[in-house]
């Protein structure tokens, strides 16, 4: 089991292969595909992008006494085409769950970024990690807004590692 702290240092990165399990404690972030088209336009965010973390979920709301509702991953192959600028920009971890594309992967390795995933159907576990949670940004979309979660042992499996290997195909593609 490897702990993963944010903001994320590409050093620790680099320390990652495919299949290790990942437990990440800090602040993260969440964004879908409206909110992406709107981070990539956005020159002052509300959160620095160098070694953030971007999680692909639009969380139910909470329920009294909670702090979030169910939040499991969405599928991340929509934001194959948005998330080289946020890349570029210094994200360094996308979370999400199922393949994504060759493109992707490419700019994924040319950026020193990686790709995790989160079990789908585990919203309600997923969401007992999320010690606080607070929209962000881009209010008006709702469960799609940025919201700032802080996170405490976050599990994930690197899907991606920064040398090209993934957990879909067994190997280097």
């Amino acid at each position: 089991m490897i702990h993963l702290k944010t903001p994320i240092d590409v050093s620790r990165l680099k320390e990652l292969t495919v299949g290790d399990k990942v437990l990440i404690s800090g602040t993260i972030y969440t964004a879908r595909d409206q909110a992406h088209m709107r981070l990539i336009e956005d020159e002052n965010p509300a959160f620095d992008l160098e070694g953030s973390v971007i999680y692909y979920v639009g969380p139910t709301p909470a329920r009294p006494g909670q702090v979030i509702g169910s939040s499991g991953p969405t599928s991340a192959y929509r934001m194959d085409s948005l998330a080289t600028p946020l890349m570029k920009r210094g994200v360094k971890i996308m979370i999400g769950k199922g393949n994504r594309s060759e493109a992707f992967r490419k700019s994924m390795v040319e950026n020193n970024a990686i790709y995790m995933i989160a079990t789908g159907g585990a919203g309600a576990l997923l969401s007992s990690k999320i010690k606080s949670s607070k929209v962000l940004m881009y209010e008006d979309l709702g469960t799609e807004a940025i919201y700032e979660l802080v996170v405490d042992e976050f599990p994930c499996f690197v899907a991606y590692d920064l040398h090209g290997n993934q957990i879909f195909k067994g190997g280097t593609s």
